[in-house]
């Protein structure tokens, strides 16, 4: 009785291993992404980091729930950027409303 469950345990281990490194990757490569941003269009930024001017606005008004990457990627303005024109813009603290230059 005791050769049987030695022999089921040898065969049923090396199958729980690896259902466990299938589920490790599937959740690996879900939180990971594929670089798409759930519109078709894929990953928008340019090489490098870089992102490229989309917007010809000079203020963008803020919504709620925006912070300043949820608006660099809306306009295509880096955060970098966003910081460099907003001086006075405190990036924990945005506020409906407010208006943020672009250029």
């Amino acid at each position: 009785m005791q050769s049987a469950k030695s022999a089921s345990a040898r065969v049923l281990a090396p199958i729980g291993v690896a259902l466990l490194a299938v589920a490790v990757l599937v959740v690996i490569s879900t939180s990971l992404g594929d670089g798409s941003n759930g519109d078709g269009r894929g990953d928008r930024g340019g090489g490098g980091g870089q992102k490229k001017e989309r917007t010809e606005e000079k203020f963008y008004v803020v919504e709620p729930g925006d912070t300043l990457t949820t608006i660099s990627d809306k306009t295509g303005v880096g955060v970098d950027k966003l910081t460099r024109l907003n001086p006075d813009l405190d990036p924990q603290a945005l506020i409906s409303g407010e208006r943020v230059k672009l250029r």
